[in-house]
């Protein structure tokens, strides 16, 4: 749902890793980018809205004032969006690049059977 909502804002490099085995309370990191600093906020918004339409509300947020990167934590669920060029320097992916990354493309959610209304 938060890949969804990413992408119906036009958001960029959507990459979703499957945390489970290396992180022991989080099950998926959502990572994606925005354009702008006004895009990113835009985007943020979008995947709070949506997912508490699913009933889910953030723990905490982080880095919205900035929106160099922002940070939306859902127990199980923590959501990165960036500008391109802090996604480049904290590079999440590299960082855990032990993670396995789910198949997601736009309208059909997470291919691997898992739950959608997680990733």
């Amino acid at each position: 749902m938060a890949a969804d909502a990413i992408d119906g804002k036009q958001g960029r490099d959507i990459v979703i890793l499957d945390m489970g085995n290396l992180l022991g309370i989080v099950d998926l990191f959502v990572i994606a980018s925005g354009a702008s600093k006004r895009q990113v906020r835009a985007l943020v918004e979008e995947v709070d809205q949506q997912l508490e339409i699913g009933g889910r509300t953030p723990i905490r947020m982080e880095g919205k004032d900035t929106g160099d990167w922002v940070l939306l934590d859902y127990g199980d669920l923590v959501v990165h969006i960036f500008q391109p060029e802090a996604r480049e320097f904290y590079s999440l992916e590299r960082l855990w690049g032990d993670a396995p990354r789910l198949p997601w493309t736009p309208d059909a959610g997470l291919e691997s059977g898992r739950v959608n209304n997680q990733g």
